[in-house]
């Protein structure tokens, strides 16, 4: 190469392209491996689904028990409780937070424009069902609670509130049966096992557009070497 054509070829804009081209196709693996991720997460789902529920204590013993299903033998009756902001179906209310043998355990949403609460005279279940799932910490930004209301899923306070021992553990256990049949305001629910998986979608636009700008590229540097 000649230095007059040296001195004109837009290094700028190679080292510039180059880059960006390395940037998306970076962005485009990264999302086949969260495919990759959500593929198996949705397996486990499914398969965990046909599975018999377990004890508490083959619960704690499960590397990963998310999705699991296990049988709650605890009075929640007589246990104290924390409330969680929330809205189901556009609706306000809160859900009742308790703990059982060292377990965070979600037992339904009641809505906000109901103020009692279950009374002890109201027979409770001796036993339910409640399905594993693992919680995000909350961010940094998040409220703190107000009392026993907490507008945030942490479940390190949540723990301290409802003095329970043991290891906080990253899972909630989320009631599939009313603790309270008789108490129809409550509704017990897991978070849907439904998940999005728009990966791959994700994955062939970063590709995508690393070939545009290849393309793009070799036009305008073809384009600059013959003016």
């Amino acid at each position: 190469m000649s230095d007059q054509a040296t001195a004109r070829f837009p290094w700028v804009l190679t080292v510039t392209s180059l880059l960006a081209v390395i940037l998306l196709l970076s962005l485009g693996v990264w999302q086949v491996q969260r495919l990759q991720w959500k593929q198996g997460l949705i397996a486990r789902a499914e398969a965990a689904a046909d599975l018999p529920a377990v004890s508490l204590q083959a619960l704690a013993e499960m590397p990963d028990p998310e999705f699991r299903t296990a049988t709650l033998t605890c009075d929640f009756q007589n246990q104290p409780h924390v409330e969680l902001q929330s809205i189901q179906d556009g609706q306000p209310g809160v859900r009742l937070i308790s703990g059982c043998n060292g377990w965070l355990v979600d037992l339904g949403f009641v809505p906000e424009a109901i103020s009692a609460r279950p009374a002890t005279q109201l027979a409770a279940n001796s036993a339910i069902t409640a399905q594993a799932r693992r919680v995000e910490a909350p961010g940094a930004f998040a409220p703190p609670p107000d009392g026993n209301r907490f507008y945030a899923r942490d479940t390190e306070a949540m723990t301290r509130a409802l003095g329970l021992q043991g290891p906080v553990r990253p899972y909630v256990l989320f009631a599939t049966d009313s603790a309270w049949p008789g108490w129809e305001a409550l509704t017990p629910s897991a978070p849907p096992a439904a998940f999005s998986n728009n990966h791959l979608g994700y994955a062939l636009t970063w590709f995508g557009l690393a070939l545009a700008l290849v393309g793009f590229y070799i036009a305008l540097l073809r384009r600059k070497l013959k003016s």
